[in-house]
C-alpha cells in the first residue's frame, strides 16, 4: 500500500506499527491519529468535543523508538506521559497564575 511513493517503505511500517498500536486504546474524551513526519511518526491527540477549545496534542516517534524490539512497552509509556502532559496543559488556572488569583479575588 502507497501513501506516498517518495516516503520510503520502512517509515510507512513504521507508521502502520503505530496505527496498529493506537487501535488498541479507545478513550471517551480523546481520538489517536498517527502520521509521517520525515523518518518520525506523529502520534496526534484531539478532545472528541471539537465544541469545547482544547487545543490538540502531538509527539513524535523517532525511529530508533519505533524499531526498538520493545515498542509495544515503550509506546505504552510515552502515550501514557503524553496523556498526561496533555490533561495538565488543560487546565485554565493554576495555583501557580497569581495575576489571575488577585484578579478573581481567589
Amino acid at each position: 500500500m502507497f501513501y506516498n511513493p517518495s516516503v520510503p517503505d520502512s517509515n510507512h511500517a513504521r507508521l502502520d506499527r503505530v496505527l496498529s498500536q493506537l487501535r488498541l486504546y479507545e478513550h471517551p474524551l480523546l481520538n489517536f491519529s498517527a502520521r509521517l513526519k520525515g523518518e518520525d511518526v506523529e502520534v496526534i491527540i484531539q478532545f472528541k468535543d471539537a465544541t469545547i477549545p482544547v487545543h490538540t496534542y502531538y509527539f513524535d516517534l523517532h525511529p530508533r523508538d519505533l524499531d526498538d524490539p520493545q515498542f509495544e512497552w515503550s509506546f505504552q509509556r510515552q502515550l501514557y506521559d503524553a496523556l498526561h502532559d496533555y490533561f495538565v496543559e488543560m487546565f485554565i488556572r493554576t495555583p501557580q497564575d497569581q495575576a489571575d488569583r488577585r484578579r478573581k479575588e481567589l
